[in-house]
């Protein structure tokens, strides 16, 4: 992971993790620790400034970039 997690507001996601090589963490309510691979910055960047994080990762980053579960 790039550094400390950040907790967002949302039902499903906990808290959210970015690297500059490009991995995404994404800590789940259900205790579910993924990380996404090659995940642009900007997509970093929409997913922290949308209103709705849960949307904005099952749309733009759920299934569209390789993952592997952590935890």
């Amino acid at each position: 992971m790039g550094g400390k997690m950040t907790a967002v507001q949302s039902s499903d996601l906990r808290a959210v993790d970015y690297d500059w090589s490009g991995t995404l963490t994404i800590a789940f309510h259900s205790g579910s620790v993924y990380e996404y691979f090659n995940v642009p910055h900007s997509e970093y960047a929409g997913l922290m400034n949308t209103s709705s994080h849960g949307e904005y990762f099952h749309t733009h980053i759920k299934n569209r970039y390789d993952y592997q579960r952590i935890a």
